[in-house]
Formats: structure tokens, sequence, C-alpha cells
């Protein structure tokens, strides 16, 4: 099944900050109907930040251009984007894991321009996973990894896309998973729809693709055919692991001895390196030169050592010694001190005179105790606990203390 498609997307000037860093420099992509279109770059080049302007999912400050078969997408929310024909295949599937097969791509079908069609768009999903039939109901999170990925672009094909966006598909597959996820690129590539795909895998990307971009340092560097890339010194070098002096990271148009070539047919040079980065002295940083900084640091060290040199002499180790043991010797006191019963004296009552009888015997005085105080008497108290035993009355809630 061969679906006609017309027009293409255009991004001229795209321009995304975040704050004052700017993720992606006036990019401009082209990707027409029918053909697959691979962005190779390194990490934090700006590729993502490409695809989430494009669908408009950016949280940054985009400005630029962005058409769909002639008609702008630019500030577009992403519910219309989608309704307008651009899809997204983000990074890490984004599946729902909870949600069978066919749950997850009858969800893909949400839009407006795919309700009607949702049984030709399932229909033709089928035909390119013919493995999501016989899983239609197995819960997702269930499967491995590359039947997850052919949910999540089963469940972007059915909002019956023109242009079908892909950020990373291959990241975390097998060699063997991605082999077959690139083989069914081909066939949605067959189906009339065009392919933008943000790809670390250069060597398979380029091998289904059509066309590729160069991102480098948030700027497109170099555009050029698959097979152009693919034999190009620059991008073995640089993204298909060549290396060596047969891998420089300049290209250059070749040139026969004595045979002038004119400047119309020799293709533009281009450079893989990085940007060079606007640098600020450290003195604008500091406010202050370093040559200041280590004179006051030379000046503080050298006030240091003065002020070590005139301070007296720390005592001996033998007088230290010697507070020790006094400081030792107190404690022990005090300890011993402490351990020492407190000793309570008994009171005496005063000698005083006895009542005189009434009678007319004289009452016999008393001899007066004069011997010294008896030591305190202690008597320690031994008091056996109490127990108690309380039993539950039958049938009832109250208890008895036996």
């Amino acid at each position: 099944m061969t679906m006609s498609r017309t027009g293409g997307l255009e991004v001229r000037n795209l321009t995304v900050g975040y704050g004052k860093h700017r993720a992606l420099d006036d990019a401009s992509v082209t990707v027409r109907p029918g053909e697959i279109v691979v962005i190779l770059g390194a990490n934090g080049a700006g590729k993502s930040t490409l695809l989430k302007a494009i669908s408009g999912i950016c949280e940054g400050q985009v400005k630029g251009q962005i058409t769909l078969d002639g008609e702008s997408l630019s500030g577009l929310p992403a519910n219309r984007i989608l309704d307008q024909g651009v899809a997204l295949v983000p990074e890490g599937r984004g599946v729902f894991g909870d949600l069978t097969v066919r749950e997850n791509l009858i969800l893909g079908a949400y839009s407006a321009r795919a309700r009607e069609d949702q049984a030709t768009n399932l229909e033709r999903v089928h035909s390119l996973f013919p493995k999501l039939i016989e899983r239609s109901g197995q819960v997702v999170r269930t499967m491995s990894g590359g039947e997850q990925q052919m949910v999540a672009i089963g469940r972007a094909m059915m909002s019956n896309p023109n242009i079908l966006t892909l950020d990373e598909p291959s990241l975390g597959l097998s060699p063997l998973l991605c082999k077959e996820l690139f083989q069914n690129l081909k066939k949605v590539r067959d189906l009339g729809i065009g392919i933008l795909l943000v790809e670390q895998n250069a060597k398979q990307s380029l091998a289904i693709a059509d066309r590729g971009y160069l991102l480098e340092n948030a700027h497109i560097v170099h555009e050029d055919s698959a097979a152009a890339l693919r034999n190009d010194p620059a991008v073995q070098a640089a993204y298909l692991g060549a290396g060596g002096a047969a891998a420089p990271h300049t290209h250059d148009a070749p040139q026969a001895a004595g045979e002038a070539v004119p400047a119309e047919a020799a293709p533009q040079g281009f450079t893989i390196a990085p940007r060079p980065m606007q640098t600020v002295s450290a003195d604008a940083i500091l406010g202050r030169s370093v040559a200041d900084l280590v004179a006051a640091a030379s000046q503080r060290q050298q006030s240091a050592v003065t002020e070590k040199r005139t301070t007296p002499p720390a005592p001996s180790g033998q007088v230290q010694n010697d507070r020790l043991a006094a400081t030792l010797d107190e404690i022990a006191r005090a300890a011993q001190a402490a351990r020492r019963p407190r000793v309570v004296e008994r009171s005496r009552p005063q000698d005083r005179p006895k009542d005189r009888p009434t009678g007319t015997t004289a009452q016999t005085p008393q001899p007066q105790d004069h011997s010294p105080a008896a030591p305190p008497v202690t008597i320690e108290v031994y008091r056996a606990p109490r127990i108690e035993v309380w039993r539950r009355r039958p049938g009832a809630d109250d208890f008895d203390r036996s």
C-alpha cells in the first residue's frame, strides 16, 4: 500500500535557546515525502532539540520557520502539529507499559485526522509489524525492547502522519534488533511517509537513508546524500570509527594534476570540529589581576611565618606530663571524697530540770550523760514487691482481684 504525498517538511533558520545558551543556531532541514533523512551529531549537538522544536514540545525559546506542505507550524501546540501530520517517536519509546499493545495503538489514533480511518491505520500497522497481531493483548512492559519499539512506531503511525520523526530509536537494542528496526523503517518509507531520523548508529542509519545532515555545536555544518556521507573520510573519522592518516578532519574536492576544476563543480569543503568558544579572562571574572592575588597571598604567608616566630615556645613535654599527672590526682581525690558516706549526727535533748513532784519528797537528780555521741546506725529496709493478680469474670468484662 503506497500513499501519495505532496510537499514536505521545511525547517528554515531554526534557533532554540535556553536562557543565554543556544542549543540550536540557524539550522535548516528539509524532508521530502518518501525519503529518510538522518541527522548525525555528537551528544549535546542539538539533535533532540531539533525534533522537539519541530513537534512543538520544546521548552526553550524557539525562533525560525517550520512549514509542512506549505502550511506554517511555527508556534502551534503539539496537538495541532500532530493534526497537521507530524508524529514523533521520542527517545526511550514513551509507551504506556501497563496497557496492552492494542490499547497503546488505539491511543495513537486520538488525533482528528486519524479517528475516521482508525481501522485502516491499524491494518497498516499490522502489515508493517505482524508480530503485534499475536501480541495484541499482551501488556507492553512485559515485552522486549525491540517489540516495545515496534509498539512506539506503530502508535505514531496510527496518527496517519505525513512526516515521522524518531529520536534514537535503536537506543538499548541488540545488533540483531537494530537491523530489524531499520528494515522496518524502510517499509515505512515505502508507504510514502517522510522520515526524519536522529540516530547515533551512523553506519546502519546511513545504509537506509537517502540524505543526511551533520550537526555540530548547534550548527548544521554539512548536507549531502547518504552514499556521499558514508564514503567521506571526515564522516568516517568522526562517526564511523575510521582513523589514521587516511581520515582527515576536512573535506576538499579531488583535483587531477594539470587539470582545472570549475568552481561551480567543486563541492564545498567542510570541517567537523568544535566551534571556537568565546573565552573570558580570569582577571575579568575575579575583578582583579592574578598577579595581585599572588602578591597578596605571598604577603599573608610571610605575615603568618613572622607571627609564628614571635610566638613563645610551647611548654616542654615534661611540663605537660606534670600538669597532666596533677590533674589526674585532683580527679582521684574528688572521686574518693564523693564515695564517702554522709554522716548525719543525732541531736540530743538539752539538759533541763525535771518538774518537781507535788509531794514533800525531793526527786533525786539524774546524772548527766557526758559520753561522746554514738556513731549513726544505718538500717537497710527491704520491702518485698507487691504482686496483684486480676482475673476476668466468666462472661463479663469486669475483673476481680485474687
